[in-house]
């Protein structure tokens, strides 16, 4: 018998070298990510606080004659605002990620801010399209009132289909990119510390 045959596979099986993950590339994907999340969160708080004043400006210079005008405006500014505190709690979580963190610490990170943005798209969202919804019809209303019929529906139209086409398309887009990336970070964390416990 040729003892070429006789093969050693546990031999084999300890001098195999196991690939570990790279470390580099995941935290600079994790920058990335917090970067673009920061990003969006001043571009939110920048566009927000433009449409706000430019808001109040109109109630200033046009002086609404209608409570429901009045209303409206404040429903919508409410509704900006209300999104924006809890919106900005996010800037703490984004804040400390830190490439000092463990792996175990960046995971927790990650899950703690997912949960938040979960929060975010789900509860919050409604509530800000409802009330930006309410508030803009609430305003629109004293401008309709002078319009005819057909005009008036077919401002109520387009509004309204601008913000269904928001909550039914471009909302779930933005949804699932957020979430995919984040998913993604947690999944990479979780092999990480899979490896590194076994």
């Amino acid at each position: 018998m040729n003892n070429d045959n006789n093969i050693d596979f546990k031999d084999l099986w300890k001098k195999q070298t196991v690939r570990q993950p790279d470390m580099k590339d995941l935290l600079e994907r994790v920058g990335k990510f917090k970067k673009a999340a920061l990003k969006s969160l001043w571009f939110a708080n920048i566009l927000l606080f433009a449409t706000s004043v430019f808001i109040i400006f109109i109630w200033i210079y046009y002086q609404p004659q209608f409570i429901s005008t009045k209303i409206g405006i404040v429903v919508t500014l409410l509704a900006m605002v209300i999104y924006l505190v809890i919106y900005n709690r996010l800037l703490k979580n984004y804040n400390h990620i830190d490439a000092k963190q463990s792996n175990h610490d960046y995971l927790q990170k990650l899950i703690e801010i997912k949960k938040k943005q979960q929060f975010m798209q789900t509860k919050m969202m409604s509530f800000y399209f409802i009330a930006l919804t309410v508030g803009i019809c609430l305003y629109m209303y004293e401008y309709a009132s002078r319009m005819t019929l057909f005009g008036a529906s077919l401002t109520y139209g387009i509004t309204l289909l601008w913000i269904l086409f928001n909550w039914f398309y471009i909302r779930p887009k933005q949804i699932k990119k957020q979430q995919s990336k984040l998913n993604s970070l947690i999944e990479k964390f979780e092999e990480v510390n899979n490896q590194l416990e076994s």
